[in-house]
């Protein structure tokens, strides 16, 4: 099914969510179903331990397919506007890391998927925004949101509001991304970053996600109850006498959790 071509391969724990859609990754009706499968999948199997989203080499996604989307009246995006923002949701509640390994065009719908992701390398050749204002729309797969909670309203508001593509170095200075490398090392940057979350300890790797994920969402009360409930639950895991006993022990750090 070539207009959902989305690879997912699990190697080491670690799963990589790989766009192919030559020539920029448009993520058409299709390709969003399926990112909304593969985030299920990726929750689901517990060899996967750690989740990279990739676009290869050249674009992470240039965003919607535009003409899928003209052929669409206000009554048929009332549908699938609720069904495009559940995919790239699926893909923001995955319980375990992940990482947006970020190369070329991240632009609109491609910017969205990548703030779905804990942690964004980017390439030098990176370029992200939101140009969604210069077809008369907004960001419709979470960017009003996503952007505004990662780098504040006003920062948000200028890259919605003027649709301006930023490079690599000002998406760091922003705090749209978190790491910039050379181009050709966002790949394998990105898969040491989920490798070594890989080996942690699952149960509180998707504990601390929750806390911080949901804590956003609402009161510092309520978010500092879920923090203890967490907090108490994982001292019935067996991660937390693993990682103790190798802290008494051994020492730091030395806890193999695998």
């Amino acid at each position: 099914m070539t207009t959902a071509t989305v690879h997912f391969e699990v190697l080491d724990g670690v799963a990589t969510v790989r766009l192919d859609r030559p020539p920029m990754n448009a993520l058409d009706i299709a390709v969003q179903d399926r990112l909304r499968e593969l985030a299920a999948e990726a929750t689901r199997r517990d060899d996967v331990r750690a989740v990279i989203l990739y676009g290869g080499e050249k674009v992470f996604a240039a965003g919607a397919d535009i003409k899928e989307m003209r052929e669409m009246d206000h009554a048929a995006m009332v549908v699938r506007s609720r069904e495009l923002q559940e995919s790239f949701t699926a893909i923001a509640r995955i319980p375990k890391p992940v990482v947006a390994a970020v190369t070329g065009y991240a632009l609109g719908g491609g910017c969205e998927l990548a703030l779905c992701a804990d942690f964004r390398i980017a390439g030098e050749n990176a370029k992200l925004g939101q140009p969604e204002i210069l077809l008369g729309l907004i960001p419709g797969a979470g960017g009003t949101q996503r952007l505004a909670r990662l780098i504040g309203p006003s920062r948000a508001k200028d890259l919605i509001f003027t649709g301006r593509q930023v490079r690599a170095d000002e998406a760091l200075a922003l705090g749209l991304v978190d790491r910039v490398v050379p181009a050709d090392e966002v790949y394998e940057q990105a898969r040491a970053w989920a490798a070594q979350l890989a080996r942690g300890p699952a149960l509180a790797l998707r504990a601390a996600k929750e806390c911080v994920d949901s804590g956003l969402e609402t009161d510092i009360e309520t978010g500092l109850a879920i923090e203890r409930t967490w907090f108490a639950g994982l001292f019935a895991t067996e991660d937390r006498e693993r990682g103790m006993r190798s802290f008494v022990e051994e020492g730091p750090g030395k806890a193999r959790f695998l």
